[in-house]
């Protein structure tokens, strides 16, 4: 019997549950020095001087290293798209460019003493003016890097063609905020190191092993088999824990430097200031169509949040453009998109990384088309939906769709909500003028995961004692990495998934590997295990033969029992130890899998919220998501993946926001300030099942990881709307807080 496909309790979490997990912020690391930063007060500045004395006077302080005892030069943007001039020191030179830039590196017997001396540096600054808003930045006005000559990181212009719109019947335009969000993963930014003369070991708070190492080793000009990098335990990522920060780069920078073990964990106000923040796009979109709601043309503008220094949250546009369409078929899309700095924190990838910008655009414009079409706007998706047939496709921006079934999505969720019953309700509720309001919102959306179609490494070594260590290129920080390949080894070779070791985040113990990130993990990572098992049975059949004196062709293995056997003839046979046992070499095979290409997993989410119009507070009553991944292995990993996702996606809608004052100055700084989703905000969520396995691996698997952010976010910002709709309002922006959503009321009437 299969246990692929059945709700399997994950095996990893009595572990963390019992506090057994290991992370690097209780790494037992002997001797190690603490290192803790002078961070910027200012959000652009000249840097004037630096005074140290008081705090290398401090008991338990060793050194305080500035900029100028750095011997890396300032590094170049990672990706080459971005613009090369825009270099970042790794500690700040001689300016500043946002509240938050590392300045000062305090190295101290404990962590304690190192976070008050910091705390005495002194740092004289001259302000200059701060670059805060993307069209301040995009009119060249203040320039952030001198010798780049402009404030445009990268560009994906496309020029307007007016005639798209001429024959359009309905024609509407909409100004959108996507918000800069914080990712907040529980486990804060931490990195550790040692040095021996040779050779730097380093563990990372990564979503990757391999791409840190490659990031350590050249920035640090060593070459990639002079660095191992360790990731062990991590504490949630959602994209921004993807590749290696300065800070992280100073870590191994110091312990080669010093010769002696360091260490650095941040507090959340620095992961707040200094991590990677995620969206951060102002989008004009236009869409216009016949009056009976087909929609024949539709453009996005957007400029995108870079902040102080060109990461990968600039080129995520590109992932914006990919989806522009979503799940429609438009005759004419245009897409237009500017990447600038600004003096705020770096933009990284966050749960979604370009997809959900795109999505949240179009939903929210396809939701005015239908008002102004007088139409529902279910109708308007599903007149305007890319047909089954069509399969599979390339879209006019690039996207090659591999399989959807987007209509029956929409049904099914609709179905589940009872949606004409809670119309008929919304329409009760407005002819008495209750003063608590129901609004319904639906958002469709398609999306891409593994979206550069990269490949992944397994490997499966059998053990004496017949147990099975699996290894893998993809990295666990909460995914369910350890029950899913346990499955998949187990389903292939009959054993058990309890003696089923998983290994990942080592370099020195994994060959090779792409780490995690946008949803790749099952698909690629699963299929490279599951090949792997494929190749070690054959191993096994092949000394399994030589045991049983019978021909290689004549033996197989019962993965009921783990057994190997001639057919037809169950005794006798040689179970996985003995063959291990008497094999002079470990059983151990590997492989390697790249697929045809990305997976687009689709889906359609109805959201139902309760608004009071007298104060314009907002509570989500339900949340349907029909979210089709493919083929689902375990469907309790996808139940945990989709509420993790619909939770953020909701909270971008309702609560998150990072926010500035006029002076650069973060004010959402901690988790008192910054409005953090808890489980008393949210509802238990309806996840309605569905499969359109992909063609493009033999798992018929699409990710999941990020569709229930995608999704979230644009039902439930139109569900709010939808609520208040009637009494005037025409949009409002996210997150739709209760002041806003009151303000709203109070402009509409």
């Amino acid at each position: 019997m299969s246990i692929l496909g059945n709700r399997v309790t994950r095996i990893e979490d009595p572990r963390f549950l019992t506090g057994k997990g290991t992370y690097i912020a209780n790494l037992d690391l002997p001797g190690a020095r603490h290192i803790s930063f002078v961070r910027s007060s200012m959000a652009h500045a000249k840097i004037t001087g630096i005074d140290a004395s008081e705090a290398l006077s401090m008991p338990g302080v060793i050194a305080v290293l500035t900029a100028a005892d750095v011997d890396m030069e300032p590094a170049q943007p990672s990706i080459p798209l971005l613009n090369q001039d825009m270099r970042r020191p790794f500690l700040a030179i001689d300016v500043v460019r946002f509240v938050g830039d590392p300045i000062a590196m305090v190295i101290s017997e404990t962590k304690e003493q190192g976070v008050d001396a910091a705390e005495t540096v002194v740092v004289d600054y001259e302000p200059l003016t701060a670059v805060l808003d993307v069209a301040d930045a995009l009119a060249d006005k203040t320039i952030l890097f001198p010798e780049a000559k402009t404030n445009v990181v990268f560009t994906l212009p496309t020029p307007a063609d007016p005639s798209i719109f001429a024959d359009c019947e309905v024609v509407v335009e909409l100004a959108i905020e996507n918000q800069r969000v914080a990712p907040a993963p529980m486990e804060v930014r931490a990195a550790a190191a040692t040095w021996d003369g040779k050779r730097l070991t380093q563990w990372a708070c990564s979503q990757g092993a391999h791409g840190a190492r490659d990031g350590l080793a050249a920035a640090l000009g060593l070459a990639k088999e002079d660095v191992r990098t360790i990731t062990p335990d991590v504490g949630g990522g959602f994209g921004a824990k993807n590749g290696v920060y300065p800070e992280e780069i100073l870590v191994g920078w110091a312990a080669k430097k010093l010769g002696y073990p360091v260490r650095w964990t941040e507090t959340r106000s620095e992961n707040m200031l200094g991590m990677g923040h995620g969206r951060g796009q102002r989008q004009i979109a236009k869409m216009g169509g016949t009056r009976d709601g087909r929609i024949t043309a539709y453009r996005l503008e957007v400029l995108q949040d870079s902040g102080a220094y060109a990461c990968i949250g600039a080129v995520l546009p590109i992932m914006t453009r990919m989806m522009t369409g979503g799940v429609y078929d438009i005759a004419n899309i245009e897409y237009n998109s500017y990447s600038l700095v600004t003096n705020t924190t770096p933009m990284e990838a966050y749960r979604g990384a370009g997809r959900p910008e795109a999505t949240a655009a179009i939903e929210r414009t396809i939701e005015m088309f239908a008002q102004a079409c007088g139409i529902d706007s279910t109708e308007v998706r599903r007149k305007n939906y890319i047909q089954p047939s069509a399969f599979p496709l390339t879209t006019s921006m690039g996207a090659a769709y591999d399989s959807g079934e987007y209509e029956k999505a929409l049904d099914m969720a609709l179905s589940a909500s009872g949606y004409q019953a809670l119309r008929a309700e919304q329409k009760a509720r407005r002819d008495r003028g209750d003063v608590v309001q129901l609004g319904i919102g639906v958002a469709s959306y398609v999306e891409t995961t593994n979206p550069m179609g990269s490949g992944e490494y397994g490997a499966v070594e059998i053990t004496n004692d017949g147990g099975a260590i699996v290894r893998t290129g993809s990295s666990s920080h909460g995914q369910g990495h350890h029950t899913s390949w346990a499955m998949i080894v187990s389903q292939k070779t009959g054993i058990p998934m309890d003696k089923i070791e998983f290994r990942f985040g080592d370099t020195d113990d994994i060959e090779r590997g792409n780490g995690t990130g946008g949803s790749r993990s099952l698909q690629v990572g699963g299929t490279a295990a599951q090949m792997a098992a494929e190749n070690v049975i054959e191993i096994a059949r092949q000394k399994a033969a030589d045991l049983l004196e019978a021909a290689p062709e004549d033996v197989v293995l019962d993965a009921a029992t783990g057994a190997f056997h001639v057919v037809g003839s169950p005794r006798p046979s040689k179970t996985w130890a003995e063959i291990a046992i008497a094999s002079p070499v470990a059983l151990f095979a590997e492989a390697d899998f790249t697929p045809e290409g990305a997976t687009f997993p689709f889906g359609t989410h109805v959201s139902v919220v309760e608004v009071d119009t007298e104060t314009g507070s907002v509570a989500i009553v339900r949340h349907i998501a029909c979210d089709d991944a493919g083929t689902i292995l375990n469907p309790l990993i996808v139940d945990g993946q989709v509420h993790g996702g619909v939770a953020q996606g909701i909270a971008q809608a309702l609560l998150e926001e990072v926010r500035y004052d006029d002076g650069g100055n973060p004010i959402t700084s901690n988790l008192a300030d910054y409005a953090f989703i808890t489980a008393a905000e949210l509802p238990s969520f309806e996840r309605i099942p569905m499969e359109t396995p992909t063609p493009r691996n033999p798992l018929g698997a699409k990710g999941i990881g990020e569709a229930g952010t995608i999704g979230a976010t644009p039902a439930v910002q139109n569900a709010v709307i939808d609520a208040v709709h009637h009494l005037g309002v025409r949009h409002i922006d996210m997150p739709c807080t209760a002041n806003r959503v009151w303000a709203a009321l109070q402009s509409a009437r």
